[in-house]
C-alpha cells in the first residue's frame, strides 16, 4: 500500500510530499530544511530514491539538492531547467521506476514556470495521485507573472492548457496534491480546502471552468504584489543551495541590543502584537510568530541587514530561525530570550491596541480634528472597500514612504491585525505616535464605521 506523507509549512503557505511503499520513497518539493525529511525516513526505515521537483521555486529555498546529496537520491528536474549542479533532467513522458510496484510518470504542465512539470505516482498500475506543484490548486492554479509581467499572458495560457490536459487524462477521482495554495504568494486566486480530486476540480477551478480568455482575463485582473524576496529564490535554487545551520544564535544583552539597534540593524520581537504594543524594546519591530512570520518578515526586510531575534523562549527563536533559513535568510546576527525588562536597558516602550468599535469610537469624540487612520491592505484588498480618508499605504511600501504618512496620531488597520501590528511596530520605531487596530476589516460595518468602494472617493 502506498502512503502519502503531507509535510506541512504553513508559514509560506506551502506543502512537501513524501510518497511511500513502506520499503522506498520519493520526496516532492522538499522545503530547505531536511532534517524533517531525514526524521521521517529514519524511523520508517525507507530508502529515498528519487527527489522530484516540479519546478525551480519562487517562493523559498529548496532542500532538495541537499536532501538528494545527503541520501544519494536522484535529484530530478526538468531537463529543460537551467542550472549549475548535476541531476537527473527529465521531460513530458518520461517514466521513473521506483520499485517493482511503484514508478512515477512526468508531465509537462508548464503555467506556473516555463518549465512545470506535475507527477502522476502509480501503484501496480493504477495512479494514486497527482502531484501538481504549483499548477492546480485546490480552486486556483499558481500566479503566472513571477518570471516577469511581460510572460504573465503567455503562461496564463499555459496554466489552463495544463489543467484541462490532466483533467483529460486521469480519472476524475484522481488525488491532486498541490505544493502551493495554503497561503502561498504564489497561487493566483484564494484557494480553497485542504484536499481535493480532479473532479473537485472540475466544478470549481477557474482553469476548468472558464473558457480559455476568461480565465486569463480573469487570473491577471486578480493579481497583486507578491514578496520582494521572491527574485532571490530561483537564482539561488539554480545555484544548489548549500547546507542549513540551524545551531542557537549568538546571545545578546541589553546593551548589545542598543547598540545593534543603533547601528541599523533589525531587532525582530516574536511575540504576539499585543505582547508587544504592551510593552517592547524601543526601535525593535514586531513580527510575531503567531502570523505568516517569514513572508512579511522577508518581503520588509532589506536584503542583507543583520537580524537579530527576540523570543519568550529558545524554542520561540529557533522557530523562527528555521522559517528564515527557508527563504535564505541563513544565520540570525543574535538572540535574546526571557522578558521584555531584560531586554532594555532603558524604559520600554508601548502604544495603544483597540478594535473597530474603539475606532468609530474615537472619529465620534473628535469629529472637530481630523484623525489619520492607516490602511496598510494591499491594493486589491483596498479597492472594493475602505474608510472614508484613510491613507492607503500597503505594508510593504510604508518603510520607503513613511514620509507619506500625516502628522498626528495613526490609527493602523490591515484585514485582521497581523500587518497592523507590524506597520505600528515600523511607526513606533520611526517615533510616530501609533495606535494599532486589532480586529478584522470586514466588522468596520457592524461597528458602525462607513465602508466605500474606491469608485465612491
Amino acid at each position: 500500500m502506498v502512503d502519502v506523507i503531507t509535510i506541512e509549512t504553513p508559514g509560506l503557505g506551502d506543502r512537501s510530499y513524501l510518497v511511500t511503499d513502506g520499503e522506498v520513497a520519493v520526496a516532492i518539493d522538499p522545503q530547505r530544511d531536511i532534517d524533517r525529511f531525514v526524521e521521517l525516513l529514519e524511523s520508517r526505515r525507507l530508502r529515498l530514491t528519487h527527489v522530484l521537483e516540479t519546478h525551480v521555486h519562487n517562493d523559498y529555498v529548496t532542500g532538495g539538492y541537499q536532501l538528494a546529496r545527503t541520501t544519494g537520491a536522484a535529484y530530478v528536474l526538468n531537463a529543460l531547467d537551467r542550472l549549475e549542479f548535476e541531476h537527473t533532467g527529465v521531460v513530458d513522458g518520461d517514466v521513473l521506476e521506483v520499485s517493482r510496484t511503484l514508478r512515477i510518470r512526468v508531465l509537462g504542465t508548464p503555467g506556473h514556470t516555463f518549465t512545470h512539470l506535475s507527477y502522476a505516482v502509480d501503484n501496480r498500475g493504477e495512479t494514486i495521485g497527482v502531484f501538481t506543484g504549483g499548477s492546480v490548486l485546490y480552486g486556483s492554479t499558481g500566479r503566472p507573472d513571477l518570471l516577469g509581467s511581460q510572460y504573465a499572458d503567455e503562461l496564463a495560457r499555459h496554466q489552463h492548457t495544463s489543467a484541462r490536459r490532466l483533467l483529460e487524462q486521469f480519472p476524475a477521482t484522481t488525488p491532486v496534491y498541490p505544493t502551493h495554495g495554503f497561503g502561498s504568494f504564489c497561487a493566483a486566486t484564494q484557494t480553497e480546502g485542504t484536499s481535493s480530486t480532479l473532479g473537485d476540480e472540475a466544478l470549481r477551478n477557474p482553469a476548468l471552468t472558464l473558457d480559455v480568455e476568461d480565465f486569463v482575463t480573469q487570473t491577471l485582473q486578480g493579481l497583486d504584489e507578491y514578496p520582494a524576496y521572491y527574485v532571490r529564490m530561483a537564482p539561488a535554487n539554480s545555484a544548489g543551495p548549500g547546507p542549513v545551520d540551524l545551531s542557537p544564535p549568538t546571545p545578546a544583552d541589553a546593551v548589545g541590543l542598543r547598540a545593534r539597534i543603533e547601528a541599523g540593524e533589525w531587532v525582530v520581537d516574536l511575540r504576539s502584537g499585543t505582547a508587544f504594543a504592551a510593552g517592547h524594546v524601543p526601535g525593535t519591530l514586531n513580527f510575531s510568530l503567531d502570523g505568516p512570520f517569514v513572508t512579511y518578515l522577508g518581503w520588509l526586510l532589506p536584503w542583507g541587514t543583520p537580524v537579530t531575534l527576540l523570543g519568550r523562549t529558545a524554542e520561540h527563536v529557533a522557530e523562527a530561525q528555521r522559517e528564515l533559513v527557508r527563504i535564505g535568510v541563513d544565520r540570525p546576527a543574535a538572540a535574546a530570550t526571557g522578558e521584555v525588562e531584560e531586554w532594555s536597558d532603558r524604559p520600554v516602550g508601548s502604544f495603544p491596541v483597540t478594535d473597530m468599535v474603539g475606532l468609530r469610537e474615537h472619529l465620534e469624540r473628535h469629529r472637530e480634528h481630523r484623525t489619520v487612520v492607516l490602511d496598510v491592505r494591499l491594493d486589491l484588498e483596498y479597492l472594493p472597500g475602505h474608510l472614508p480618508g484613510a491613507v492607503h499605504i500597503p505594508l510593504h511600501e510604508l518603510l520607503e514612504r513613511l514620509d507619506d504618512v500625516p502628522p498626528g496620531q495613526i490609527w493602523v488597520h490591515c484585514a485582521s491585525g497581523y500587518r497592523a501590528s507590524i506597520a505600528a511596530s515600523v511607526l513606533a520605531a520611526a517615533g510616530r505616535d501609533v495606535v494599532a487596530i486589532d480586529d478584522d476589516f470586514s466588522s468596520a460595518r457592524g461597528a458602525g464605521l462607513d465602508v466605500v468602494p474606491a469608485a465612491a472617493v
